[in-house]
């Protein structure tokens, strides 16, 4: 039913500004629109609405949005470039910029934007 229709996806804020300084200025993402509800970005071809919310947010304690990359330690340096702080997660092995190599062979690097929600990049 929904196999050919587009995806959207969502993330929230508190502070629409703050998440557009960091989804266009940090991530490089296009702003499409904006308005009172949603900073609208184009993220591939792919919608994304970061959506403003009434306080107090409560991050997940998990990846929210993530994208699949060609070269994780290229994008890893140039997100390190731009003011991006990666985590760091003592249950996991991670190498010196916090890229984990799963099992099956997958490189994961986790993020947090402002609002503390958990954004990643993998290499497969």
């Amino acid at each position: 039913m929904l196999a050919n229709a587009s995806i959207v996806a969502f993330a929230p804020t508190r502070d629409q500004e703050r998440a557009i300084k960091f989804y266009r200025g940090k991530l490089g993402l296009k702003l499409t629109s904006q308005d009172g509800f949603a900073a609208v970005f184009d993220a591939h071809g792919a919608m994304l609405r970061v959506t403003s919310v009434p306080e107090p947010l409560r991050p997940q304690p998990f990846t929210i949005l993530g994208w699949k990359v060609a070269d994780i330690a290229e994008t890893v340096r140039s997100l390190l470039s731009a003011g991006v702080t990666f985590e760091r997660y003592p249950q996991i092995a991670q190498d010196e910029p916090g890229i984990w190599t799963a099992p099956g062979g997958a490189k994961v690097a986790w993020f947090k934007d402002p609002d503390g929600n958990i954004l990643s990049v993998t290499q497969f």
